[in-house]
């Protein structure tokens, strides 16, 4: 396999085990302050977990497309100086990507209250 799918494997095999972990159910057993603590540091945890995978993927994403992107950005300025300004514009453009990560992450996190 090459690296490409080996991280496509790892991934999948992180989700999957990010899904099999067992949470704290206030359902289950007695109506306790334990019980709901448990529920509660549970929810927050799988928050953290959502909005830490936001703003990794965003990054991780945003410096792929940097990578292309300036490598074509230099190579067009080399040529002719006139291209300067657009490609300063699309250099920029997929740094909003890691924008929108971190807003999403902000509201996740914003919905604990702490």
């Amino acid at each position: 396999m090459n690296r490409k799918t080996n991280l496509y494997v790892l991934a999948a095999m992180l989700f999957v085990a990010l899904l099999a972990m067992p949470a704290a159910s206030a359902a289950d057993g007695d109506d306790n302050e334990q019980t709901v603590s448990a529920a509660e540091k549970t929810s927050y945890g799988y928050m953290a977990i959502g909005a830490g995978l936001a703003i990794g993927l965003a990054g991780i994403g945003t410096g792929i497309a940097q990578s292309h992107t300036g490598a074509a950005a230099v190579g067009a300025v080399a040529e002719d100086r006139g291209n300067f300004a657009n490609s300063l514009i699309f250099i920029a453009i997929p740094e909003t990507v890691v924008i929108l990560g971190f807003v999403i992450a902000n509201q996740i996190m914003g919905l604990t209250g702490h």
